[in-house]
């Protein structure tokens, strides 16, 4: 999910019970008086994220997972408000979580965080911002930056340290996205198994663990209209958990997309991002510069980016295997296969396969 300056209407299928809803705000929220607005945010392919409104000032953000049967243990609207709770007090690039409900009063689980508003680059620089080299350049050295920051975090003292299990971590994310993916394989992607049993067979001997946000991509941050390389809100925490850095970075890396990729990989989820344009960082400059902050040594990280580009492979066929079984109709889903296949091919491109 990204929090775009425009929500939208509601797409037909995904309405909340706004009379419900509005009895839950109202009876555990400080609400003014007024009628309660109900809106989208447009973008996100995974949970369903509201925007909330009772006048002009009165905001706040909803997230329940899709419509339809979900994949086991994901979307967990409980996990990912107790990863909030443990992480805004320590990195308060995290939205503040206020509430959670456990599905009885809409059938789903919701929880309720903070509004924020503020820049999103996406595909194209925000209107209100002036294109220019240093500013591509800035923001790289921004994510860049608060990713190193992120893995700063001492995760033993937070929550979090009763949430995960940090041991085996890169052998468990192995084996479960190659169990995610062949669950959700359909017969019109590729089964991938010469590049599945690379992954298996080269698993690196890591022991190092850190907070990670585990969906770290530009279009998940938010920035400041007063000051635009300036990050102040870091969204889409689901992921979020404490394993080896480097698989963080490589999966950041796996969205980094550069001007010289190829341009079915450019374009798989709709128009090339902004990281295209002259003065943002190349995949290479960013790792540098990460390894440089962080003092990690990054020599393996093709690894870590093939794993990533099969785990986005893994992802993105979960969510065409839902519109494959009819529980979306989302047009956006369409040919996500030919997107998935793309990806399979490129990782096994970057193992040298």
């Amino acid at each position: 999910m990204v929090y775009m300056k425009d929500t939208r209407p509601v797409r037909q299928g995904e309405e909340l019970d706004a009379e419900k809803i509005e009895g839950f705000l109202r009876e555990n929220m400080e609400v003014p008086t007024g009628a309660l607005k109900v809106r989208q945010f447009g973008a996100g392919h995974s949970n369903l994220t509201y925007e909330l409104s009772v006048g002009e000032k009165w905001k706040v953000v909803l997230r329940r997972p899709p419509m339809g049967p979900v994949a086991p243990k994901a979307h967990d609207m409980e996990r990912e408000f107790r990863v909030l709770q443990s992480l805004h007090p320590v990195f308060p690039l995290a939205p503040k979580p206020y509430l959670y409900e456990s599905g009885e009063l809409i059938g789903r689980p919701f929880f309720l965080m903070e509004r924020r508003e503020g820049l999103i680059f996406n595909q194209t620089f925000p209107e209100e911002v002036e294109k220019s080299i240093q500013l591509g350049r800035e923001i790289s050295e921004t994510m860049v930056d608060r990713l190193v920051e992120l893995h700063s975090i001492d995760y033993r003292k937070t929550a979090l340290k009763d949430m995960v299990k940090p041991e085996g971590f890169m052998e468990r994310q192995v084996y479960g996205w190659i169990k995610r993916y062949d669950r959700a394989r359909t017969d019109d992607v590729v089964s991938g198994e010469r590049l599945k049993k690379w992954l298996l067979d080269h698993i690196p001997d890591s022991e190092e663990a850190s907070v990670i946000h585990y969906d770290y991509k530009l279009n998940n941050a938010l920035f400041s209209k007063e000051e635009p390389s300036k990050m102040v809100g870091l969204f889409d925490w689901e992921m979020t958990t404490v394993g080896d850095p480097l698989a963080d970075l490589g999966a950041a890396m796996s969205y980094w997309i550069q001007k010289d990729d190829p341009e079915l990989l450019q374009t798989g989820l709709g128009k090339p991002p902004v990281t295209v344009e002259e003065g943002f960082y190349t995949r290479e400059e960013f790792i540098q510069r990460y390894s440089e902050k962080s003092g990690r040594d990054s020599s393996e990280i093709h690894y870590y980016l093939t794993f990533a580009y099969f785990k986005l492979a893994g992802i993105v066929q979960q969510i065409y295997y839902r519109y494959k079984q009819g529980q979306t109709d989302d047009p956006r889903f369409s040919r996500m296969n030919v997107f998935v296949n793309n990806l399979i091919t490129h990782a096994e491109d970057t193992a040298g396969l």
